[in-house]
């Protein structure tokens, strides 16, 4: 199964790709900010009920969604580590944890920070809010769990398990909304068939999102690149990599 993906897997080509990559997506990640968020912020209308309070959203919304995004990648490379087994998968759940936990903190803070203006306080026990929080222990969780042990390989398998079992907070967070009787609004954007948003607000944000995910993107491959190397650092072609880059100074 997914015998197809086996060149790819290899820690020499993987830290190839990403190098390849990283430029790219970290070009287009800080120009899709930059548009988004200038956009947002300078030209589009103010909100008839928050005002201009709103255009927080810009940053809070993008970030909840990549927080959950990053997670469920987590989760991915979790599975495929423990199943099948491929080392790589290991560095990936690494290398995206302290990513999304950054993700989730930056929507737990924006959120306060709208939350304010629009409900008088900074921080209430909302499902949506709880959930999210949650999901922010679950990262640390992981973190922690993968050099807590003496022996890298338990560490690495406890978090790996952690990570998956934490996949039942997501739908919990997304339709906490649905569920419950929140103070949280529900969904704008996900209604595809009538966004309950402005077409003038709709697109700005859409390109935030897009901003993120590229952001996540670029960071994944530079902190894989790092994790690769530091796994492999006795092999051949890192020890050949580093000679090369010390002639090169």
């Amino acid at each position: 199964m997914f015998k197809w993906l086996d060149p790819y897997a290899k820690p020499e080509t993987l830290y190839r790709i990403c190098g390849l990559w990283f430029p790219w997506l970290m070009t287009a990640a800080v120009a899709t900010l930059l548009l988004g968020t200038v956009w947002g912020l300078a030209f589009t209308p103010a909100d008839y009920q928050q005002g201009d309070s709103y255009r927080i959203i810009h940053i809070h919304v993008p970030s909840a969604i990549w927080s959950m995004g990053a997670y469920s990648s987590m989760a991915i490379a979790a599975l495929i580590a423990l199943v099948w087994q491929v080392k790589a998968a290991q560095w990936a759940v690494g290398a995206i944890a302290p990513i999304g936990a950054v993700f989730t903190v930056i929507a737990l803070f924006t959120g306060a920070a709208w939350g304010k203006p629009m409900w008088g306080t900074w921080w209430v026990w909302d499902a949506r809010l709880t959930s999210e929080l949650i999901l922010l222990f679950l990262y640390l969780g992981v973190i922690a769990l993968s050099g807590a042990f003496a022996d890298r390989q338990t560490g690495a398998k406890a978090s790996a398990l952690l990570a998956i079992v934490g996949v039942v907070n997501l739908p919990i967070i997304h339709f906490s909304v649905e569920w419950w009787n929140t103070l949280h609004q529900g969904a704008t954007i996900t209604k595809f068939a009538k966004p309950s948003i402005d077409a003038s607000m709709l697109w700005p944000l859409l390109i935030s999102i897009l901003a993120f995910g590229l952001w996540l993107a670029a960071l994944t491959c530079l902190r894989l690149k790092t994790a690769i190397l530091q796994n492999e650092q006795h092999r051949p072609w890192v020890r050949q990599l580093a000679a090369s880059a010390v002639k090169g100074e």
